[in-house]
């Protein structure tokens, strides 16, 4: 967690808000994230007009014209919208950055510090070429991703179906969760060959992926744990979970008990008589 859904939905939370609009100041705490906060952001982009924020995979990418701040919330992070500028609340220990408008403020918070806020300067080229978004998969809400598209990247993969969706190179974004969520509704084994998926299966899971990853959109994604969403309240997807996290509870659509099994170092989620 945050998984695509949560991200995007942080996305379009925070938008509408900071859009068009300058930054008056960055203020660091703690640049000890995943990878160092880079140095000198406040004076780099103080005064600078935000162009838009748009998201790959799950990174948020704040555009400036000096270049993009590349924004990930690892598995504890947040990204929260805070009103009055100028009184802002204390900041709590787990508060690393402040992102300081002209009416707002965007509050980064991650109590385990697994995210990353870095910066991709124009002049170093198209941001979609960083390192860490070049080798990414098409994106699933996308008319690019579709059941021939992933049958084409699984051809020859001996990995499980449920490992390739996780490894973001065919597809980016379907984590954990909505992996589980996606192959219960198109009626596959998580533990199948990834290269074994047929024409058909491969169509069927697609619109899966979308399905779900909409969904888990409109409901304001999942809340294990942490997540909340730009505004401060939680998703409910979690509450219309089929599989994930949902062990030996009855299947909601045959009554067999869910089953968790582990790939990869991760859990999965299944009903051994609807997936196949």
């Amino acid at each position: 967690m945050p998984e695509l859904p949560e991200v995007e939905v942080t996305r379009r939370g925070i938008a509408p808000h900071v859009a068009g609009t300058r930054i008056a100041r960055i203020d660091v705490r703690n640049g000890a994230l995943r990878w160092p906060v880079p140095d000198g952001l406040d004076t780099l982009l103080r005064g600078e007009t935000l162009i838009g924020v748009t998201r790959r995979g799950k990174y948020l990418l704040l555009e400036y014209a000096p270049g993009w701040l590349l924004v990930h919330l690892g598995m504890t992070g947040t990204l929260r919208v805070m009103q009055e500028p100028q009184s802002l609340p204390a900041a709590g220990v787990h508060d690393h950055i402040d992102l300081v408008f002209e009416r707002c403020a965007l509050r980064y918070r991650d109590p385990r510090r697994f995210g990353a806020v870095l910066f991709h300067a124009r002049s170093a080229g198209d941001v979609l070429a960083h390192p860490l978004l070049a080798s990414l998969g098409v994106e699933p809400l996308t008319d690019d991703f579709d059941g021939a598209w992933l049958y084409a990247g699984t051809r020859g993969r001996t990995v499980s179906i449920k490992q390739a969706l996780l490894a973001g190179t065919i597809v980016v974004g379907v984590g954990n969760i909505y992996a589980s969520e996606s192959l219960f509704r198109a009626g596959i084994h998580p533990r199948m060959p990834a290269g074994k998926l047929s024409k058909a299966r491969a169509e069927k899971l697609a619109q899966a992926v979308k399905v779900v990853l909409a969904a888990a959109i409109e409901k304001g994604g999942s809340t294990l744990r942490d997540f909340v969403g730009s505004d401060g309240q939680s998703g409910y997807f979690q509450q219309e979970y089929f599989v994930y996290d949902r062990t030996g509870q009855p299947c909601r659509v045959c009554g067999t008990p869910i089953r968790q099994i582990v790939q990869g170092q991760r859990s999965t989620f299944f009903c051994p008589h609807c997936q196949k």
